[in-house]
């Protein structure tokens, strides 16, 4: 592993800029979403309202995230990720007032996180849709994508501790407002970045007929549909997990809001660790090895997690969930915007979101409702069967993918899945 990739994409000025602004803005977000699902527990003292604040502010995807996608393809994917931002400010500078200025009501706080819900439906399958046209060359995906990650898994760590301080000092309201003014960063920065996305033609479809050309397209290239299926699998076992994370800081170890962060942060640790790795690596080659080596060690740790009484075994345990989780979800993403017909890589990317995002929240109700029954402990035992079973059914499916990692071998499966669906 060398870093000889990474220092070459962060030469890319676009790419300074974006991440530069991300830095700054995911550190209030993640202050905010640990502040908030702490804030819930010590209202309701419920897991099952842990749940329903997980699953209204990712529900959204699972409906709105295809329209997104077909939005992406349509129109300037620079000015849209804008837009969502300036939203997203807006939203958090409105939870800054209700908490700040009033007693703050559970119902407020779960419909201001159905209303973020709804602007990330659209954000983020435009900015995972906007990242390839920040770059100079295809071959800096790889790098793009996992420097992406790192970002997010680095600011995991750094939001939720920074969190937990000021959750102690100051109360939850600090939380939110840094979260507003974090948005700052990333409007004026991105009004430096130069996208070199190639003009949108005249679309004289409607949307219904592009969101099932990307449908179709989606389904039939086999490579893509096993990694977002597997993406599903995950982003329903494995995800909903996080929202547990207070009950087990707080009736398992007997702690408060610092013990939430450093059980947050320690996952985010693995998945820094993660990231990095993979945006030391140039292309696609054997990544899908990788993938599967993610999902095995994930469930492992899940388990491991359910049944530890130990705060140091389990922010371990934390750490090797954080690390394998990452290792899925960068790496078929990274697989999947490589091989994806840019014109149709903001739909299949609304798909990607939908099934890793959009199936979240159910998982987020599932296991909030189960915890609530067998206890925090059990469920995550259960959520680790599940993910190591996981890997073992999309094991064979998966590891062909290494065998269509080359450049050549790529635009072998995309030529053939375009005939494909061409007479079909």
């Amino acid at each position: 592993m060398t870093g000889g990739n990474v220092i070459a994409a962060l030469k890319n000025r676009n790419l300074q800029l974006y991440f530069g602004g991300q830095v700054i803005s995911q550190v209030g977000t993640w202050m905010q979403q640990m502040a908030l699902s702490w804030l819930i527990y010590r209202l309701t003292g419920s897991t099952v309202m842990l749940g329903v604040i997980g699953f209204t502010s990712q529900a959204p995807s699972l409906f709105l995230s295809p329209f997104a996608g077909i939005v992406a393809d349509r129109v300037n994917r620079h000015r849209l990720y804008m837009i969502t931002q300036t939203l997203c400010m807006v939203q958090a500078a409105m939870l800054t007032l209700t908490v700040w200025f009033q007693h703050a009501q559970v119902w407020q706080l779960v419909a201001l996180s159905a209303v973020l819900g709804v602007i990330s439906a659209f954000d983020i399958p435009t900015r995972q849709a906007f990242l390839p046209d920040m770059l100079n060359d295809k071959e800096e995906l790889t790098s793009a994508v996992g420097l992406n990650s790192s970002i997010t898994t680095l600011t995991r760590l750094i939001g939720p501790f920074v969190a937990g301080i000021a959750v102690s000092a100051i109360g939850e309201k600090s939380c939110f407002l840094a979260n507003a003014l974090s948005y700052l960063a990333v409007i004026i920065t991105m009004l430096f970045v130069h996208s070199k996305q190639k003009p949108a033609r005249a679309v004289k479809q409607s949307a219904w007929v592009q969101l099932k050309e990307g449908y179709n397209y989606t389904i039939g290239f086999a490579q893509v549909r096993d990694l977002i299926l597997l993406l599903a699998v995950v982003g329903f076992v494995v995800m909903p997990i996080t929202v547990l994370m207070p009950a087990f800081a707080r009736d398992v170890f007997h702690g408060d809001a610092m013990t939430l962060g450093y059980l947050t942060a320690s996952s985010a640790i693995g998945s820094t660790i993660s990231a990095l790795f993979l945006a030391s690596r140039r292309g696609t080659q054997q990544l899908s090895r990788w993938i599967m080596f993610g999902c095995g060690v994930a469930g492992m740790a899940l388990m491991v997690l359910g049944l530890s009484h130990s705060l140091y075994l389990s922010l371990l345990a934390s750490t090797i969930v954080g690390l394998g989780t990452m290792m899925v979800m960068a790496g078929s993403m990274t697989v999947i915007q490589t091989i994806v017909d840019e014109s149709k890589r903001g739909r299949v990317m609304s798909f990607v979101v939908m099934a890793f995002l959009g199936l979240s929240p159910f998982g987020c109700i599932g296991a909030g409702a189960l915890a609530n029954k067998i206890g925090a402990g059990a469920t995550t035992v259960l959520t680790g069967f599940l993910t190591l079973l996981t890997a073992s059914i999309f094991a064979k499916r998966i590891l062909k993918l290494h065998q269509k990692a080359t450049p050549m071998q790529v635009q072998e499966a995309v030529a053939e899945t375009q005939e494909e669906l061409a007479a079909a």
